[in-house]
């Protein structure tokens, strides 16, 4: 497994800067005004800055948290309950993620969240199983934080501030997003150095993590608060709205948070494009957060270099990332549906072959690595394609609370998968993975299934739907 990693990360890395070249070649970038306006490249500047820290903070968190549990001898029940606990958390508090910002300001909330992912992985020093609950309930609240507020807050500020064009905002997300690639492929190799070339041990890329959401903090403080003086209050605590009687009515940002879920859930309720769409994104997501749990302890004992096998699979996401540009240019002609389809299909066959390369007894643990990377490849083509369908079928001022309802069946999936495995595992007196976990992969086979008729369905119903395509490629009536 060792020889297999090292090649693995060589060729994948390689195909990568080729899969790049290629997609630039054949995708110039389109010159806009946005390039060449200082005023917006040292806005965008200022917010990638803090941004990728955070990003990077959290991508150190990745290739050993598992690895860390079984060092302070956790069975694998016990560690089941650590990442239910985490997930647990993330749908607790994903509506207080959309209203701490505006209750605290989006700016401060960004400050909550680089404190309370410090406090996490400080957590990780303690032996104890509580510290250890607690440090995962924290971990949900800052992932939480990250997944809306960095964003929330630039947005903000490029409308409503700068009086920036909505036309420049996808640039600034489509560079954070190459940077975000990187920074994870860059994660395992650090988090490798320090965990195993260097002897520090699982939790030395946890403790990095925390000077880095320092440093974060810091741009927020120093940067961000010094662009905030200069643009003026964020003026999101209060709205006011004009009342039949002339006076004047304080809507408060709770009343705003649950006017937004509810219509939400409207939106969600009244069409069927966005509950498959939604039915697509819980299932292929939640299969992800089990397969999260469960590439450590199938790979581990075989003895691969785990933070080389974290960067390989972030890699492999890139390569499908990469593809997608390339599939959906104006030389192939793919459209998204097409390209969801395929990755879900891919994700069905990657957990197809993982329920025979992880038979208790017979292991076969480069079959399940080879499994793993298609995985990942797959989801690579599935995040992209997904979008761009939300983006056309959700709209746009309620897209953020649709997305809401869409992560709380995900993540309740994913919790049910670990509490059976939880199950399985104490029920088998506590053991290491075995049944379980090759009949945990036969259940996303399944899962992937369902999601492969979602959307069938899906683009069944839209035909003919010139929302689901995009402009300039083949004409009607390909999606059948």
């Amino acid at each position: 497994m060792l020889v297999t990693t090292y090649l693995a990360i060589i060729v994948l890395l390689a195909l990568c800067a080729g899969l790049e070249l290629t997609a630039r070649r054949l995708t110039p970038p389109q010159p806009t005004t946005a390039v060449a306006n200082p005023a917006f490249r040292r806005f965008q500047s200022i917010f990638l800055r803090a941004y990728l820290l955070a990003l990077w903070a959290d991508w150190l968190q990745g290739p050993y948290l598992y690895k860390l549990y079984r060092h302070y001898s956790f069975l694998e029940s016990q560690i089941a309950i650590l990442y239910v606990c985490g997930l647990a958390s993330c749908v607790l508090f994903a509506p207080f993620s959309g209203w701490l910002p505006q209750a605290l300001g989006r700016r401060q909330t960004c400050l909550l969240f680089c404190l309370s992912y410090s406090a996490c992985c400080l957590t990780k020093l303690s032996r104890d199983y509580f510290v250890l609950i607690f440090g995962r309930v924290l971990g949900g609240l800052s992932t939480s934080l990250l997944a809306t507020t960095f964003e929330a807050w630039y947005v903000h500020r490029h409308v409503d501030v700068h009086d920036f064009p909505k036309e420049w905002i996808p640039s600034t997300f489509t560079k954070a997003a190459t940077w975000n690639h990187g920074l994870a492929v860059g994660a395992g190799l650090v988090a490798n150095l320090l965990a195993e070339w260097l002897h520090l041990g699982p939790v030395a890329p946890f403790l990095l993590a925390v000077p880095c959401l320092m440093c974060c903090g810091w741009v927020l403080i120093t940067d961000w608060g010094k662009e905030d003086a200069e643009g003026g209050p964020e003026g999101n605590k209060q709205t006011l709205l004009g009342t039949s009687n002339g006076g004047v009515t304080h809507l408060s940002a709770k009343a705003r948070f649950f006017r937004s879920c509810h219509e939400g859930l409207r939106c969600l309720l009244s069409d069927r494009r966005v509950m498959l769409l939604g039915g697509v994104q819980a299932l292929f997501e939640s299969v992800l957060y089990i397969f999260v749990f469960l590439w450590t302890p199938v790979l581990d004992p075989h003895g691969p270099p785990l933070g080389i096998v974290f960067s390989c699979l972030m890699a492999a996401s890139m390569a499908g990332s990469l593809l997608y540009r390339l599939a959906t240019s104006t030389r192939y002609h793919l459209q998204p549906g097409h390209v969801l389809c395929l990755a879900v299909l891919m994700a069905f066959f990657s957990f197809f072959m993982l329920t025979f390369s992880t038979a208790p007894g017979q292991p076969r643990p480069h079959e399940s690595f080879w499994a793993f990377l298609l995985l990942e490849l797959a989801s690579g083509l599935y995040f992209p394609a997904v979008s761009f369908l939300q983006g056309r079928v959700i709209p746009e001022e309620k897209r953020a609370s649709v997305l809401a309802w869409f992560r709380l069946p995900l993540h309740l999936l994913a919790c049910l998968g670990l509490l059976a495995l939880h199950g399985e595992v104490s029920g088998a007196g506590g053991g290491e993975a075995g049944s379980g976990t090759r009949h945990m992969f036969g259940g996303c086979a399944v899962m992937m299934l369902a999601a492969l008729m979602a959307v069938v369905s899906l683009f069944t119903l839209g035909r003919n739907d010139t929302e689901l395509r995009l402009e300039g490629t083949r004409g009607e009536g390909e999606m059948d």
